[in-house]
C-alpha cells in the first residue's frame, strides 16, 4: 500500500493558508452561518476541491461545503463521510493569525513574538514531550491559531488529493462535509443528510495523535431570568429587590468543590454559568449543563432549579423563569449499535503506526448530533492542542499521521466489503 507523503510541505502550506482566513463564529447571531466570513473559507475549499478534480464540490446558502470522491471499486461499499468544521471559537480572536513554524522542536519554551508573555512550556503542555524533533506550529501571541478545526480541513483535503492522485488505491464512495458554526453548537443545524447520502461518518476534530473518541458529554443549555423590583435608589428602602443581587446570590451559591468545570474531570459532569447580564429590574444568566449520563444531566438541571427556588424565596416580590434546552446527546448509544465504525477507525490508526487511544470527550463534536440524527460518527484526532486560546498549537508530523489515518479508513471500508 502506498504511504502518504507530505510532498513539498503541501500539508503545512494548506494549513497555514487556512488559519489566516478569519472564520470566527458568533453565538449571538441569528443567521446561518452566524458570520458571513465563514463562507470565505468555504469558497477557498470548493475552489481547491475542483482543482483536485472533485467535480461536484459546492458551497450552499448556509455555508456548508459538500463534495464526493467517486467509488473506484466494483465492491458494494458503504458510503463514508469525513467531516471538519470551518469556524473558530468566539473565545479568542481569529483575525490576522500569523502562523509560526518552530522547526525541529527540542523541548525548549516557545515564546510567541507578538506577546512575549505568552509562552508554551512543556510543563503546561505535557503532549509536547512526544514532539521532540517535530515541527510545531503556533500563532504569534495575539490570536488563537485555528488548528481547531483547520487542521482537520487541511488533513481531509490532503487525503482527498492523495486518493485522487492514486486511483490504484481502491475505495468506495467518499463524501466530504465541511460545516460552519460548530463552535457555537449549531454545526449541523442546516445540514442536508439526504443530499450528503452517507451511511457512516468520521469527524476529524480530535486532539492527541492516535486518539479516537466514541463518547461525548450530553449537553443542555439553560437560561435563567430573574424579574426583580426596581425603585429609585434614593427611595428604595423596603421596596427594591435587585435582580442583579438576586442573580449574584444564586451564582455565589453554586457548588464550588463539585459540579463545576474547575473541580471535575473524567466522567464527572458540571453546571457552569457562561454569561450574565441585566439591571435591577431584570437580569439573566446562561448556563451550560454537561454529563455523560442523561439521567445525571437532568439531575443537574433540577439542582439548579432547587437552588434558584431557595434563593428567590427570600425575595417575596420577585420571580424567576428557567428554560432548559437540549443541545446534543452522548453519541455512544448510537455508535454501540455499529461497532465496525469504531473498529475500522482503530485499525486505520494502527496501520498508520500509532497506538490507538480510545477516549471520551469532555465536550461535543458535530458527530454528537450527526450520530443522533442517524449518521453514526466517531471523532478521530486532528492533532490540535490548547484550542480556543493564544497558546494553541499543532504538530506537522501528527497532522501527517491524521492524513494517513483518513486514507486508511477509506481503504479499510473497501477491503472489508464484498
Amino acid at each position: 500500500m502506498l504511504k502518504y507523503h507530505n510532498k513539498g510541505n503541501s500539508l503545512q502550506n494548506r494549513f497555514t493558508e487556512y488559519v489566516k482566513i478569519d472564520t470566527q463564529s458568533d453565538p449571538e447571531s441569528a443567521t446561518s452561518p452566524t458570520t458571513e466570513k465563514q463562507k470565505n473559507m468555504g469558497k477557498v475549499l470548493v475552489a481547491q476541491l475542483l482543482e483536485i478534480g472533485i467535480t461536484d464540490a459546492h458551497l450552499d446558502e448556509y455555508g456548508y461545503v459538500y463534495a464526493t470522491i467517486p467509488s473506484n471499486t466494483e465492491k458494494q461499499v458503504p458510503v463514508i463521510c469525513f467531516c471538519s468544521h470551518m469556524d473558530t471559537s468566539p473565545d479568542c480572536s481569529g483575525l490576522d493569525v500569523k502562523p509560526i513554524i518552530h522547526a525541529n522542536y527540542q523541548g525548549q519554551d516557545l515564546v510567541l513574538p507578538d506577546d512575549p508573555s505568552i509562552v508554551l512550556k512543556m510543563s503546561a503542555h505535557p503532549d509536547l514531550k512526544d514532539q521532540i524533533g517535530n515541527d510545531i506550529i503556533t500563532a504569534s501571541g495575539t490570536t488563537l491559531l485555528g488548528a481547531d478545526n483547520k487542521a482537520g480541513l487541511a488533513e481531509i483535503m490532503e487525503a482527498t488529493a492523495f486518493l485522487v492522485q492514486h486511483p490504484e488505491l481502491k475505495h468506495g464512495t467518499i463524501k466530504i462535509l465541511f460545516t460552519p458554526d460548530e463552535e457555537v453548537g449549531r454545526g449541523v443545524d442546516n445540514v442536508d443528510l439526504k443530499k450528503l447520502g452517507a451511511d457512516f461518518a468520521y469527524t476529524i476534530d480530535g486532539e492527541t495523535c492516535g486518539s479516537i473518541e466514541d463518547e461525548t458529554f450530553s449537553a443542555d443549555g439553560a437560561v435563567l431570568t430573574i424579574n426583580g423590583v426596581s425603585s429609585h435608589p434614593g427611595f428604595a428602602k423596603g421596596k427594591m429587590e435587585s435582580a442583579i443581587k438576586i442573580l449574584s446570590d444564586i451564582i455565589s451559591a453554586l457548588p464550588k468543590d463539585t459540579l463545576t468545570p474547575e473541580a471535575t474531570s473524567g466522567k464527572q459532569g458540571f453546571l457552569h454559568p457562561v454569561t450574565i447580564q441585566g439591571n435591577a429590574e431584570q437580569a439573566n444568566a446562561h448556563f451550560i449543563i454537561r454529563d455523560f449520563e442523561d439521567e445525571q444531566l437532568a439531575a443537574h438541571g433540577r439542582t439548579l432549579e432547587e437552588l434558584v427556588k431557595k434563593i428567590i424565596a427570600v425575595y417575596p416580590n420577585s420571580t424567576y423563569e428557567l428554560k432548559i434546552k437540549e443541545q446534543y446527546r452522548n453519541m455512544k448509544k448510537v455508535l454501540d449499535k455499529y461497532p465496525q465504525v469504531l473498529e475500522y477507525g482503530v485499525l486505520a490508526i494502527e496501520r498508520a503506526g500509532i497506538k490507538p487511544k480510545r477516549q471520551s470527550i469532555r465536550g461535543g463534536t458535530d458527530g454528537s448530533r450527526l450520530s443522533v440524527m442517524g449518521l453514526p460518527c466517531p471523532n478521530i484526532f486532528a492533532g490540535e492542542h490548547a484550542f480556543h486560546g493564544k497558546q494553541e498549537w499543532a504538530s506537522v508530523q501528527d497532522m501527517e499521521k491524521a492524513v494517513e489515518t483518513i486514507i486508511n479508513v477509506a481503504l479499510i471500508w473497501e477491503e472489508k466489503s464484498k
